[in-house]
């Protein structure tokens, strides 16, 4: 709560600068600031950086470098035997440390060590935390005043503020696309690691999975089977199942809502529509374990066909639902984009309504929908939570929809979920079964890419 009272406090000298640095550049330009390089609202800006802009990098600096300093000094600070410690015991009791410092109750402490070093982690945290108030709210006052002082008629504040706004989308344009390097970098070691173990065409090929292996060198257990075949079936099989739910359904509703829905009617159903959207998957897990898939295990008994209760079926009906509002409300966007005049102009050689949807509105509109419908398939494959609920966790090699498969993300999530050592090819076939799914996104993406620049040739 201290740290969310120093922001709002920071922030509202920002504001005080801004309209510091405004006044100031109205005094200074003379009447109707008609003297000014730029407009007054940009000298406020200008200021507001000045008083922001250090203060914000100062708190971002000392939160990365305080658990540095902090820990180090709550270690010189232990007694000799605890020092003494190996790493993994000291790394316990320095967890325990900080869980009783943020807490502030000693009662459940282990010994009077830990509850000792508990209370000068505490005292710590405390003084660096104001210190670092106070420096932050020092700097921001004196920022303000620097900047104020130095606005004269000939400043270029808008040049200099756009400056620093240019250098802020250039650092967060480096940020997300280091961090995509740091995850295929991350995926691809941990993948590489299992390739030396396992042979990558085992993997590709083989037909059998079942990842269970011995934890120790004593102990009897299986060798394990890493083919990922049945895995990429059973994502492939949902998710076409899905698609057949989706795309029909939700193509359908985006031509209705932009071509034939009155205003009205469009203005109530569209928002209904994207609802589904806002629910959560783990919710339609529910609806998939509690109602779709007894509905159809019994719809089956009454027609002879045996339904398995995590069917195929169930799950990519379900994960077709959810991505209705994927493919709708972009195709219904994109067409709504189409220009009229291309209408009218089918209209004037005489095509029908339909005729039109179908020749004119629909081809110049195919880049979004095919973006959209491509996107709706990489949140298929990449669906997590509604395939844990309703999908088998055991791999089979089926292309039977009413039978129980598996999916790649289900299988990550069982390989993942503890306490895993990842020295193991059990847990780092995980890291392989990501990689597979991140290049078939990037291949679903250059496809995507692909299909836009043909037919936006053709229909600009």
């Amino acid at each position: 709560m201290q740290f969310f009272t120093l922001v709002a406090v920071l922030l509202v000298l920002t504001a005080v600068g801004f309209r510091m640095g405004r006044s100031r550049a109205l005094q200074v330009g003379g009447p109707k600031a008609a003297s000014l390089h730029s407009l007054p609202n940009y000298y406020g800006y200008y200021v507001a950086l000045w008083c922001g802009l250090p203060a914000a990098l100062l708190v971002a600096v000392w939160l990365i470098c305080e658990p540095f300093i902090v820990h180090s000094l709550v270690v010189s600070a232990l007694p000799p035997e605890a020092q003494a410690l190996p790493p993994a015991r000291l790394s316990l009791l320095m967890n325990e440390v900080r869980q009783l410092g943020a807490s502030g109750n000693y009662q459940h402490a282990s010994g009077d060590v830990a509850a000792t070093a508990a209370d000068h982690y505490r005292t710590l945290r405390g003084i660096s935390f104001a210190a670092m108030a106070v420096m932050s709210l020092i700097l921001a006052i004196l920022g303000g005043l620097y900047g104020r002082r130095y606005i004269a008629p000939d400043l270029r504040a808008r040049n200099r503020v756009e400056g620093v706004v240019k250098l802020f989308l250039i650092a967060s344009s480096t940020v997300a696309i280091f961090t995509t390097i740091g995850i295929v970098l991350s995926l691809l070691f941990e993948s590489l690691q299992f390739f030396r173990r396992v042979p990558i065409t085992d993997f590709l090929f083989g037909l059998d999975w079942s990842p269970q292996m011995a934890m120790r060198a004593d102990q009897v257990g299986s060798s394990g089977a890493f083919g990922a075949i049945p895995l990429f079936t059973g994502t492939l099989l949902i998710s076409v199942i899905a698609m057949l739910v989706a795309v029909p359904i939700g193509l359908m509703s985006a031509i209705y809502m932009a071509e034939y829905a009155h205003p009205r009617f469009r203005s109530v159903a569209k928002p209904l529509l994207e609802v589904l959207a806002g629910i959560p998957t783990v919710v339609y897990g529910f609806f998939a374990v509690l109602t779709v898939a007894p509905f159809l295990r019994e719809t089956g008994a009454s027609l002879g066909l045996s339904i398995a209760s995590e069917s195929a079926m169930a799950t990519g009906i379900v994960m077709g639902i959810m991505i209705i509002p994927f493919i709708s409300s972009l195709s219904d966007d994109v067409i709504t984009a189409v220009p009229d005049s291309l209408r009218q102009g089918a209209y004037g050689l005489g095509a029908t309504r339909s005729e039109t949807i179908k020749q004119v509105v629909i081809p110049a509109a195919l880049p979004g929908i095919i973006g959209g419908i491509l996107l709706a398939i990489s949140r298929a494959i990449g669906e997590t939570m509604i395939v844990v609920m309703a999908a088998g966790l055991s791999a089979h090699l089926t292309a039977n929809p009413f039978e129980a498969v598996t999916t790649v993300t289900v299988q990550i999530v069982t390989l993942l979920v503890g306490d895993q050592e990842f020295d193991s090819p059990k847990t780092l076939s995980a890291f392989a079964l990501g990689l597979v799914l991140f290049l078939v996104t990037l291949g679903l993406n250059i496809v995507a890419l692909n299909v836009v620049r043909k037919y936006r040739e053709k229909y600009d």
